[in-house]
């Protein structure tokens, strides 16, 4: 596998959007060749083998079992198409505790991947509140991350 990792993130306020933002940073830091695409820009020919993992940022708002952010439920359901068989994947999202379904949909999209083959290789990050409260937890998780390439 190369040095290579794809981030795929959907945001509706923009605090998924600066969690990618710091992700890809840090797999930079490290060596690793990151492209960060917004939902709206990416397709399912973007999952591709030249990637060493692919990473999936989501936010979640709202009391529903499955509360994707908007933009991201095209692609969430594009996913079903395809396999994800030997591709290392990771998931992230930004959240609030308050609501019923804490992150949600990052849940929905690691289940989602792991039923279509993938090896979700870290336990997801789920974000409560603003990221930048959680300025190292994210820089720790992209460190992980970068592990696992």
């Amino acid at each position: 596998m190369s040095k290579k990792a794809l981030i795929i993130y959907g945001s509706s306020t923009g605090n998924t959007e600066s969690v990618a933002e710091d992700i890809g940073r840090v797999l930079k830091d490290k060596g690793i060749d990151t492209i960060i695409k917004n939902v709206q820009d990416a397709s399912m020919e973007d999952i591709g083998n030249e990637y060493g993992i692919i990473l999936f940022g989501c936010s979640t708002w709202g009391e529903d079992e499955l509360e994707l952010q908007p933009d991201f439920i095209p692609f969430y359901d594009s996913m079903n198409d395809i396999s994800f068989t030997e591709k290392k994947i990771a998931v992230f999202g930004c959240g609030e505790s308050g609501y019923t379904y804490f992150c949600g949909a990052v849940d929905a999209i690691e289940e989602r991947v792991r039923s279509k083959g993938a090896n979700v290789v870290i336990e997801s990050l789920k974000i409560d509140g603003d990221p930048m409260d959680a300025d190292e937890s994210i820089k720790e998780w992209a460190t992980s991350v970068a592990e696992q390439i």
